[in-house]
């Protein structure tokens, strides 16, 4: 296989646990997903930023922040959030919209007054800065698995070892665009076989190319028997668990066998992983292992299963579901925007 071919379509990662052999709908209904964003804070009532608790159901988030920016008479940039949201789901997010009191501006607009059918605002404050990506603790979630067919005993088994365990910490498939053709673009974009003027395309690509080999680095590990175990020179987080690498430029902080495992995942993807730091990006780590929070279920009929969980920022709801059975969606969902997923 050539470098580029590899990177034409992802591989099939390995998971934690055994295989349940059971399937299920994810997302029948827009109902069906529920996700509430869990912000780092709260807007204080004062400040030259209006912020929106907004609930929206069927709208992509950058749709929403369209929409608002039109009703507040500001440009799209004005508008900030913390983090995308799934459109075929019912979620609540926080969207920021700077609108410094006077300056030509007149009254605040009440945008609890704005009337549309696919989001409503739920209530209105001021505060003293913009919401950016990543401004949030993480996402709550409420999901239904509908049609499931399968060995329930086994979905209990599972379930019940994610709620000790954790799940491997992947980014989800979403992070790497359709068909995985993310990662391909950003090969050939370090490749310098293509050049990329847009910066949100660019960012998107480097984005993918770097998920991609830290997912390769959790594979690994999983494909060893080291699921869930420290080895000798792992960096571990503040809270306690190992961490793979986000690459780029810097030192490497890791040593012994944890050090040796990374260097070969580096090794088999060299252009990656130069491109990476020449790039400009710097070395990052990231938990190997997600803890869903709070994580319960039940079974309201013999086919269906309702699960309830939190996941900090960055963590993935698919990470948990692959563990648990294998999912499809509607077709109507091939084109929703995913990142409530993480």
């Amino acid at each position: 296989m050539t470098d580029a071919a590899q990177y034409t379509t992802l591989p099939q990662w390995p998971r934690a646990y055994p295989a349940s052999g059971a399937s299920a709908t994810l997302k029948l209904l827009n109902e069906d997903f529920i996700v509430t964003e869990l912000p780092l804070q709260l807007p204080s009532g004062a400040g030259e930023h209006v912020w929106l608790d907004v609930e929206k159901n069927g709208a992509n988030t950058a749709f929403v922040a369209q929409q608002l920016a039109a009703a507040a008479g500001v440009q799209e940039w004005d508008v900030g959030y913390a983090g995308l949201k799934d459109r075929y789901a019912i979620t609540r997010q926080w969207f920021s919209i700077y609108l410094p009191i006077g300056k030509g501006k007149g009254e605040t607009p009440d945008l609890t007054l704005l009337q549309h059918p696919e989001f409503k605002v739920l209530s209105q404050s001021r505060h003293v800065k913009k919401l950016r990506p990543g401004d949030l603790q993480g996402n709550r979630f409420r999901i239904v698995l509908r049609d499931l067919k399968g060995d329930r005993d086994a979905v209990e088994s599972n379930l019940k070892a994610i709620a000790e365990l954790g799940v491997p910490n992947y980014f989800g498939a979403q992070r790497f665009g359709f068909e995985g053709g993310n990662v391909e673009q950003g090969r050939a974009m370090l490749a310098r076989e293509i050049r990329v003027r847009n910066p949100k395309k660019k960012g998107i690509y480097l984005s993918a190319v770097r998920s991609f080999v830290f997912n390769e680095v959790l594979a690994q590990r999983i494909q060893q028997g080291l699921w869930g175990q420290t080895l000798p020179g792992d960096a571990m987080d503040e809270a306690g668990r190992p961490t793979g690498p986000l690459w780029g430029r810097g030192r490497v902080i890791t040593s012994e066998q944890a050090q040796a495992l990374e260097n070969g995942v580096a090794e088999r993807h060299a252009a990656l992983c130069d491109g990476m730091e020449h790039a400009g990006l710097d070395q990052d780590r990231r938990a190997l292992v997600a803890c869903p929070e709070g994580l319960s279920w039940e079974w309201p009929q013999a086919d269906q299963l309702v699960l309830a969980f939190s996941l900090l920022a960055g963590n993935y709801a698919t990470s948990v579901l692959n563990e648990i059975l294998l999912t499809t969606e509607p077709e109507r969902h091939t084109e929703s925007e995913p990142a409530t997923l993480e």
